[in-house]
């Protein structure tokens, strides 16, 4: 009896204890945050407002730690080789989650080694020219580049990356050449575009040059309508190949329990329509676009199938 009695009342003493963490919840002690690039890049900053907000509202400390290197796989790979207990996550972007795995021997799968937290960001690139160009529409350009083969010169913002691959993927299904000019960033991208060195452009920055005066947009190259030129078709709506989602983002390794799944889905909504972060996207202007769990999960699983095509089809390394 009195060996029952212990067993009793050691499960019950269990089911206690059980019960008040599962009633404490998740988080109960810090979280890391691990961003893939640099301090002070944009990554970085929405990294440090992201941990802030979100811990403030969860009661715990968010810690940044910066692990750069590879082109970001570095630390993304940091993140898919940790435990999946919600107390290590992750800032993503595009290009090492759904285009650069399929150029390189990357230290994770996307598909395989990631859970998808959510979206806080999604950029808009606008494929653009002078506003004094000749090119009225995209058609204008795809013939001028069939019956002038090389000869015209285009750039985007990051080689290799999402809008880049989307462009040759348009040119190769048109069975048409351009020339692609190498620069670092868009804003270098602009100012060789509005110097004449090259003829077209896929940037983000496209959307102010154009309320300036200084563009004409002629297509979309995310999924999502343009807001400043809502009429200029999406790369996919004029049967091409791939038009990518150009997003910040949180991932956490595979596995992640449900309930800190749930909790994020609650609280990075109520994050970015904060003042604080509201503030600094439009400095920095970003375009805030979210998406929960879900959601986000379907944007990675159909850009990432759609860039292994593409870039297998324009043969991209």
């Amino acid at each position: 009896m009195r060996i029952f009695s212990k067993l009793i009342g050691g499960a019950l003493l269990a089911a206690t204890l059980s019960s008040g963490v599962l009633a404490a919840g998740y988080p109960d002690k810090p979280i890391t945050l691990i961003c893939p690039y640099s301090a002070g890049g944009g990554g970085d900053t929405a990294s440090r407002m992201i941990a802030k907000l979100a811990g403030d509202m969860m009661g715990v400390q968010i810690n940044v730690e910066n692990k750069t290197g590879g082109g970001a796989t570095i630390g993304i790979s940091a993140v898919a080789n940790a435990k999946p207990d919600g107390y290590t996550i992750g800032f993503i972007s595009t290009s090492p989650i759904t285009i650069r795995p399929h150029m390189m021997d990357a230290p994770y799968n996307p598909i395989e080694d990631l859970t998808y937290i959510g979206q806080f960001v999604a950029s808009s690139q606008p494929l653009i020219v002078r506003a004094d160009s000749s090119y009225k529409t995209l058609d204008d350009v795809i013939a001028y580049a069939r019956e002038n083969p090389g000869k015209l010169r285009w750039s985007t913002s990051v080689q290799r990356g999402g809008p880049h691959v989307a462009v040759e993927a348009m040119f190769k299904s048109e069975g048409v050449d351009a020339t692609f000019v190498p620069f670092k960033g868009g804003s270098k991208v602009l100012a060789a575009l509005l110097g004449g060195t090259i003829e077209m452009a896929m940037i983000s920055e496209g959307n102010k040059a154009t309320l300036d005066g200084q563009t004409r947009i002629l297509a979309e190259g995310t999924p999502n309508k343009n807001p400043v030129a809502p009429d200029a078709p999406v790369l996919t709506e004029k049967g091409y190949p791939i038009a990518p989602a150009i997003f910040f983002g949180l991932a956490a390794p595979k596995g992640l329990p449900a309930e800190v799944i749930a909790k994020w889905d609650e609280v990075l909504p109520k994050v970015i329509a904060s003042p604080e972060f509201q503030q600094l996207a439009e400095a920095r202007k970003w375009t805030v676009d979210h998406a929960d769990h879900a959601a986000f999960t379907k944007i990675v699983e159909s850009d990432y199938a759609a860039a292994k095509k593409a870039i297998a089809d324009i043969g991209m390394k």
